[in-house]
């Protein structure tokens, strides 16, 4: 037979050619084995858990927890199918079962702390019932969905915590008519160094507002004998760039008159030097021409007397 379960439901299966059991959504289940259907939708279990402090007061913590398989983890599964799925999830056994575990474990749990420690710590009092309550549920495949742990509540004839409310109504008007004295004197003191404060800060201002007017008064003088050295240092450099300038001009017009002098002095010398050799010129071409003439007159002499000579011997 082919069966398939629903969406909040598992098979577990036993039998031939199973070790063990075997947890499906569906599956064939086969001659020589047997199959059952558990339901893993999570279940409301409402307690009222009878406790007692360390110091032997007891109290009662109601509670609601919303618990389960863990359909995610399968080795949460294979517990509840093995332990808890042959029970009606709502029956006295299962009921029984889940409330020996939380009354137990808060049991535990209170008798370790006083009432003062369960009383103004009650939700990290809540969050160890829950903690240690689930480590014990890791057994049976069971998980706490959610849990609600409902304001702790006196046994009859054990009024701890009406009492202990009543204390606390009472310091928390004692200490809000206490508050309001505070309040109110601070109010009057406040009032009164706030008045001192203004008188204080008013002369506080005035006085600085002096200094700061004395300060201005010597900064701005401050400012213009810095402005006035500043124009003397700058008229100084100047004048001194003038008079290196004017010194640096002088000697230039005195390089150049020198220059101009020498070179006037050369030119005399060349003029000199060259009417010297135009002269000397002048005199070797008159010596050349006078020796050219001495030469001719001598030359026509010579020749005369040659000529005369001759006509001399020759004439018979």
């Amino acid at each position: 037979m082919y069966r398939v379960a629903s969406a909040s439901e598992y098979l577990v299966i036993t039998g031939f050619g199973i070790d063990d059991i075997k947890i499906a959504k569906k599956a064939w289940v086969l001659p020589g084995q047997s199959y059952s259907v558990f339901d893993i939708s999570p279940v409301n279990y409402t307690f009222e858990v009878m406790a007692m402090s360390a110091e032997k007061l007891p109290f009662i913590l109601p509670a609601v927890f919303t618990i389960g398989p863990r359909s995610d983890d399968d080795d949460s599964l294979n517990k509840y199918a093995k332990l808890i799925s042959p029970h009606d999830k709502l029956s006295h056994h299962v009921n029984e079962l889940v409330k020996g575990i939380i009354e137990g474990e808060t049991r535990v749990l209170a008798a370790s702390m006083t009432m003062e420690e369960i009383f103004r710590g009650t939700k990290e009092f809540k969050q160890e019932v829950f903690e240690k309550v689930q480590l014990e549920l890791n057994q049976f495949g069971l998980w706490i969905y959610n849990a609600n742990v409902k304001q702790l509540v006196d046994v009859p004839g054990h009024e701890y915590f009406s009492y202990l409310g009543q204390k606390t109504q009472m310091e928390a008007a004692n200490q809000a008519k206490i508050d309001v004295s505070e309040a109110k004197m601070k109010g009057e003191i406040g009032a009164k160094l706030r008045e001192g404060q203004t008188l204080q800060n008013a002369a506080k201002i005035d006085a600085e507002t002096r200094i700061i007017s004395t300060q201005r008064q010597g900064q701005g003088k401050k400012e213009e004998i810095k402005v006035r050295t500043e124009v003397k240092v700058f008229e100084n450099e100047r004048e001194a760039e003038v008079a290196e300038a004017n010194a640096e001009l002088a000697m230039k017009k005195a390089k150049w008159a020198k220059d101009s002098q020498v070179a006037e002095v050369e030119a005399t010398k060349a003029v000199a030097l060259r009417e010297a050799e135009l002269q000397k010129e002048v005199e070797i071409m008159n010596a050349l021409t006078q020796t050219e003439k001495l030469k001719a007159e001598f030359l026509s002499k010579a020749s005369v007397e040659y000529e005369t000579k001759v006509t001399l011997t020759y004439i018979p």
